[in-house]
């Protein structure tokens, strides 16, 4: 009898996953170049991971989210250390202030191709998980959480929202600086671009040394001696 998926059990399972890949050869990889196709070849084989030992809920494309269920509710993400960013849905321009809504599993690998065997290795340099309290745009969250502290009001908060290109129109804008006003943001830690979808970034999160609760950092970055 398969036991049921915890968080914690995934932070656990997410380490031992990235200490065995990072040793891997990958035959199929041997190449690749497109980003998007090894985000989705771990991804699948993490989920796979996952599911062959505990009782876990899989999304599917339309659920949007990787492991959706109520106690679990978090995206993976794949992405290289050379550019550590990807896309995710836009739901609304809240998400940017008060976080996606779901919590992050971001894997940063560093790929190498051998071409003697024909295979790719990808060396798992970073992995955090990200709660979703802290999926908002950093700096947007600490010029806000500045601003609410320093007695600003709606008008200046709006004007703020407004200079930030926030996407919304006046009537969300104005709801949602009643909202920040009356509960200010915790501090985001990614880099939020504004597009048809949310640009994220994740550089903050992959060089971050501070201990910060709703960060959680599996396997930790060193940057290479130059």
């Amino acid at each position: 009898m398969k036991k049921k998926l915890t968080l914690e059990t995934l932070i656990k399972e997410t380490q031992i996953f990235c200490a065995e890949q990072s040793k891997f050869q990958h035959k199929e990889l041997f190449g690749v170049t497109d980003g998007k196709a090894v985000g989705t070849f771990i991804e699948q084989k993490f989920q796979k991971h996952l599911n062959d030992k505990y009782k876990v809920t899989i999304g599917s494309s339309a659920s949007g989210v990787d492991l959706p269920s109520d106690d679990i509710l978090t995206d993976i993400k794949v992405t290289s250390i050379k550019q550590p960013q990807s896309s995710c849905p836009f739901k609304d321009a809240k998400q940017k202030v008060f976080g996606l809504g779901y919590n992050l599993l971001v894997f940063v690998y560093d790929k190498a191709d051998d071409p003697k065997s024909k295979t790719a290795t990808l060396n798992f340099v970073s992995c955090s998980f990200v709660a979703k309290e802290r999926t908002a745009d950093y700096t947007t969250t600490y010029r806000l959480r500045e601003m609410v502290k320093d007695k600003a009001n709606e008008a200046d908060i709006i004007a703020y929202l407004q200079d930030k290109n926030i996407p919304a129109d006046e009537i969300t804008l104005s709801k949602l600086a009643e909202q920040i006003l009356k509960t200010p943001p915790e501090q985001g830690y990614l880099t939020i671009s504004n597009a048809l979808q949310w640009r994220l970034q994740y550089q903050r999160i992959v060089t971050l040394t501070d201990e910060v609760k709703g960060i959680t950092k599996i396997v930790s970055y060193n940057k290479p001696q130059q």
